[in-house]
């Protein structure tokens, strides 16, 4: 992730384990002023699919959500959109957000966005490594009917 976007960076944040997100975050130990221009509160929106390549999106159900909005110094706003009920990640994620918008980005981007992503793509790997390993190869025999 070179030039990373916001879009990116959210998206890691808003996927990332909470539990390793927060670890992350707790160990930096940082202490940021913030005020809050929306306090953590959970919700919920509409997932949809769609059937096949062409078909017609369709509503799969509900997934919990939880969002905030926060502002650092009153320039920098920063938004946390989390799945799940966990209020201390989406702060978290807000806060992220917000100060890879500073001239804190690289250490909010070495010390949890890069692990983040090592972390996804370790989690991939080990998935794809287990369906590999149950991989069945089908292949067809030719009758051999002369005539």
């Amino acid at each position: 992730m070179k030039n990373e976007s916001r879009k990116q960076w959210l998206s890691y944040l808003a996927t990332a384990d909470e539990n390793y997100l927060i670890s992350l975050w707790d160990n930096l130990n940082m202490k940021i002023e913030y005020n809050w221009l929306r306090e953590p509160e959970i919700g919920s929106v509409m997932v949809q699919g769609k059937a096949g390549v062409t078909g017609d999106n369709f509503n799969v159900g509900e997934v919990t959500i939880t969002r905030c909005s926060l502002s650092l110094d009153k320039k920098i706003q920063g938004h946390g959109y989390v799945q799940g009920r966990n209020k201390y990640k989406s702060k978290i994620a807000a806060l992220c957000d917000a100060l890879m918008q500073t001239e804190k980005k690289e250490i909010i981007k070495r010390n949890i966005i890069d692990k983040l992503i090592k972390y996804k793509n370790n989690k991939r790997n080990e998935i794809l490594s287990k369906t590999e390993a149950t991989k069945v190869d089908f292949f067809t025999l030719v009758r051999g009917e002369d005539k």
